[in-house]
């Protein structure tokens, strides 16, 4: 088998760590225990490109147990855990290409190697395993029925490709799921970027100016945890609707440009690009701390704060301290890539759970389905949403109400009346 990881002897730190995750995970949990008898994956590939993490690792071994052959490589340079894939390896015998803090050209020969295995689906978090298989490997085409992708970058990604005809097969929505982006976005995100945040910097949140860049399910997480931790939050955004919501729901709304000279902390979470440019970073306060938490690091222009920088230094693990020409330091967070997989764990393995439990389902319900997909994006049967609310309910030992006979009846009805 081939594979290509940091070192196989961190399997036994990384088997802890994913026994540990595995507790928090009960949907996903009884997913695998169905798929160990029922083998619904049997004689499947799957080519996954996903953050390598203690989650993503109960996930393929679910996809394990259900019968499919997966390989897995890393959407994010920063976001592996060395142990966790150490651990795939050794104890799951799925192969794992992926090494925290791998170069562009390393990342991508992985991507490369976890698509030799000529997939039938791909599982992606970004879409880089499409635009690869689209632009660099087409041969890999006749053999894959479809995909899911995981993010809402990816989906932007991928609409994009729809909308210009060059998407190369059908791809089911997961991020999109309720029981995705209304958990896993905003309460995963929230907190694990407030993590990765502390962990990386140790300074107090209480009494400081946080500027949020966008305010989608992300967003409103993010700022709804720094404000829980005493932030004065500031939200900068585009969309009209999205800004009024900030204002309703009680923060300041300015431009970034205005916002720039006020912030202490700033974290992007649009998905789009140089968000915080060249110009903002000149009319920072000095010291100002700058990171992402959106996916990938084009949200901050880097390139154009290296123009304006006289120097640089790592000044502590995941601190990039950028000496201005003004004489004003700025310090970069985890060379602006997902600040909470560079610097902390990622999403707790609880919201995981309904996440990847998606993404468990959606790859089934493709492999059995006999609809005919056309090469679009798809969004995941309101069906498999249902069933994993009803299941991670159940594991929280919560009950809910039915509709009667009579409420079902006027739901449907337009002949009732008032």
């Amino acid at each position: 088998m081939e594979y290509d990881i940091k070192d196989i002897k961190l399997a036994k730190e990384g088997l802890l760590r994913i026994e540990w995750a595995n507790h928090s995970m009960p949907v996903l949990n009884n997913i695998s225990k169905r798929f160990a008898k029922e083998k619904p994956l049997k004689g499947v590939r799957i080519a996954a490109c996903l953050h390598v993490t203690t989650e993503t690792a109960s996930l393929m071994q679910s996809l394990k147990a259900g019968g499919a052959r997966v390989a897995l490589c890393a959407s994010n340079p920063l976001s592996t855990q060395d142990g966790v894939a150490a651990s795939l390896v050794k104890h799951d015998k799925i192969p794992v290409f992926a090494i925290k803090g791998e170069d562009n050209k390393t990342y991508y020969k992985h991507i490369n190697s976890a698509l030799d295995i000529k997939p039938h689906y791909t599982m992606d978090d970004g879409a880089d395993l499409v635009s690869t298989i689209h632009s660099e490997r087409p041969e890999l085409i006749k053999e894959v029925r479809g995909g899911t992708e995981e993010t809402t970058t990816g989906i932007i990604r991928l609409r994009s490709m729809a909308a210009d005809g060059v998407l190369p097969y059908p791809i089911i929505a997961v991020n999109d799921a309720q029981t995705k982006h209304l958990f896993d976005n905003r309460y995963g995100t929230g907190q694990s970027t407030m993590d990765g945040i502390i962990r990386a910097t140790n300074r107090l949140i209480a009494g400081s100016n946080f500027v949020v860049c966008g305010y989608g399910w992300c967003g409103r997480g993010l700022a709804l945890r720094a404000r829980g931790m005493g932030a004065n939050v500031i939200v900068t955004e585009v969309d009209p609707t999205a800004a009024l919501e900030a204002v309703m729901d009680g923060f300041t709304v300015m431009p970034i440009n205005q916002a720039a000279r006020t912030g202490d902390f700033f974290c992007t979470v649009t998905g789009n690009i140089n968000v915080i440019r060249k110009e903002h970073f000149k009319t920072m306060k000095d010291g100002a701390i700058v990171s992402n938490s959106g996916h990938f690091n084009v949200e901050l222009d880097l390139e154009g704060l290296e123009a304006i920088s006289k120097s640089r230094r790592r000044i502590r693990p995941f601190v990039e301290e950028y000496l201005l020409k003004n004489g004003r330091r700025i310090n970069v967070l985890g060379d602006g890539r997902l600040i909470n997989l560079a610097a902390a764990e990622g999403h707790p393995s609880s919201v995981m759970d309904m996440s990847f439990a998606n993404q468990a389902l959606s790859i089934e319900y493709m492999v059995k389905s006999k609809k005919s997909f056309e090469k679009d994006v798809y969004p995941v049967p309101k069906e498999i949403d249902m069933a994993i609310a009803r299941e991670k309910l159940s594991a929280m030992n919560v009950k809910i109400d039915r509709l009667t006979a009579e409420q079902k009846k006027y739901l449907t009805s337009w002949s009732m009346g008032t």
